[in-house]
């Protein structure tokens, strides 16, 4: 049963996809930004009701009155693909994702991204690519919007802990706007790199906004990580409770 769900998830990714982004890109050159982006945002909000609906897989919210009216950056663990598509349906403010120049140029799903005005880094820019990473995101900020980025980079397994990485935290102290950390359990559900989706409740926690003047990069880095992984292990503590219990010398 459960691999039968998780294929009929992957025909409606395939047949209600295709359909929605010709209307998108058929609509986006007549609309606003912030209209595209919720037009854009919509397929997400319905792909997380269809999840519901095929696949078992509810969610519940804690830390919701902790989002900022202003100015913030969303920095969040990663461990599947759920995320990714939940929270722009999930978050009251358009979200911007920072990724790679490149992605602009994969045929349907780049193409989306820059219509969307998200921030993009080009590397072939050196030590000029940060400096237009935050000319970018404080531009959207000034917009409404919020930036969102894994420290992590990548996606961990459940009951893993990835190298928290200060992109983020730069990001932030060099724009000057507060960190909101999330913490989620979304890998029970949907594992990474899994094609079986398992029914569940994920539980997505958000914690109290970090301010970020008078703080290096890393300081902000460490409160992230300190409270990320602290609220890990409150929300899924089975998922570590074998990896916390082996020796150090044997995590080496």
């Amino acid at each position: 049963m459960r691999f039968l769900r998780s294929l009929l998830l992957l025909i409606y990714l395939v047949v209600y996809t295709i359909p929605y982004a010709t209307a998108c890109f058929l609509a986006f050159p007549f609309m606003r930004a912030e209209r595209r982006y919720w037009m854009a945002a919509g397929w997400c909000r319905s792909t997380v009701a269809a999840v519901r609906w095929i696949n078992g897989i509810k969610y519940r919210i804690e830390g919701f009155e902790n989002l900022p009216d202003g100015p913030a950056v969303l920095l969040s663990k990663h461990q599947s693909a759920w995320e990714t598509l939940a929270f722009p349906a999930l978050m009251p403010r358009p979200l911007c994702y920072v990724f790679k120049r490149e992605l602009l140029y994969v045929p349907f799903f780049g193409w989306a991204l820059g219509l969307l005005k998200m921030v993009h880094i080009n590397r072939k820019d050196g030590k000029y690519a940060f400096e237009s990473v935050i000319k970018q995101g404080k531009a959207r900020m000034n917009e409404g919007a919020w930036v969102i980025m894994f420290p992590e980079g990548t996606r961990t397994p459940t009951g893993k802990q990835g190298k928290y990485k200060t992109g983020g935290a730069r990001f932030a102290v060099g724009t000057g706007a507060p960190v909101v950390p999330i913490a989620h359990n979304a890998g029970r559900v949907w594992p990474r790199n899994s094609f079986l989706k398992y029914a569940g409740i994920v539980t997505v926690s958000i914690g109290k906004p970090i301010e970020t003047k008078g703080l290096t990069p890393d300081e902000v880095n460490t409160r992230v990580e300190t409270w990320i992984e602290a609220e890990m292990r409150r929300i899924d503590p089975a998922a570590y409770r074998a990896a916390d219990s082996t020796p150090a010398a044997a995590r080496i």
